[in-house]
């Protein structure tokens, strides 16, 4: 006697075995170690770092200095604000070399950038009142504070030459005196000439502490 199926379970059959010969589906491509990892997180390069920091340092020193000149002539009310701004300028590059030469030091070359601050509003004073003896002594006195600043820097570190950063200094005091000049006979383009020179020459004696820095202590760097 031959088997007897009803229509709906032939129909069942016939789908169940429709199915088992159909091609199956690809599987899913597997995701990849590299894949899957997160991107690893680039080593910072301390020396960049190092480098813009004292670039803006030493730009806030010429840029405050500018300000000075500028509210010191013109007496300004702004003068003193601007004085202790940039005092405090010279306390922060004192404080950006302590973790290579220690609190002494900083302290040593904050005191001496004062000093030249100092200086540098004498030499105001005297050109704003066109007193040429007081003029030359009060120059005398800053070029030899920039003297000061080499000796004292060329000595913690053997990759900053005392007659190279004596030189830098004195470029630094003369194109600082350009601008004093020039605004003083409304000399506008010879001002902005100046200001612009001693920006561009004050970047490259940030650079080359940083690059001193990163020499002696290349350990720091890596």
């Amino acid at each position: 006697m031959k088997p007897r199926f009803s229509p709906l379970l032939l129909a069942s059959i016939l789908i169940a075995i429709a199915a088992c010969t159909q091609p199956s589906a690809p599987a899913a491509p597997a995701v990849t170690a590299a894949r899957a990892a997160p991107a690893a997180t680039a080593m910072p390069d301390r020396k960049a770092e190092t480098r813009t920091a004292m670039r803006k340092l030493w730009e806030d020193h010429i840029t405050y200095t500018r300000n000075y000149i500028i509210s010191a002539l013109a007496g300004l009310p702004d003068t003193d604000a601007v004085a202790a701004r940039l005092m405090k300028n010279q306390d922060e590059i004192g404080a950006a070399i302590k973790p290579y030469y220690g609190d002494a030091a900083g302290d040593k070359l904050a005191g001496l950038l004062r000093d030249h601050i100092s200086q540098a509003a004498e030499v105001v004073k005297a050109a704003k009142g066109g007193d040429k003896a007081q003029l030359d002594a009060a120059q005398a006195k800053w070029s030899a504070n920039g003297k000061e600043i080499a000796a004292f820097l060329s000595s913690a570190n053997p990759n900053w030459v005392k007659a190279d950063l004596e030189a830098m200094l004195q470029k630094h005091l003369d194109l600082t005196s350009g601008e004093v000049v020039a605004r003083l006979h409304k000399d506008w383009a010879a001002d902005i000439k100046a200001y612009d020179e001693g920006h561009e020459h004050m970047l490259m004696f940030a650079d080359a502490l940083t690059d001193g820095i990163a020499k002696q202590y290349p350990e720091k760097f890596q």
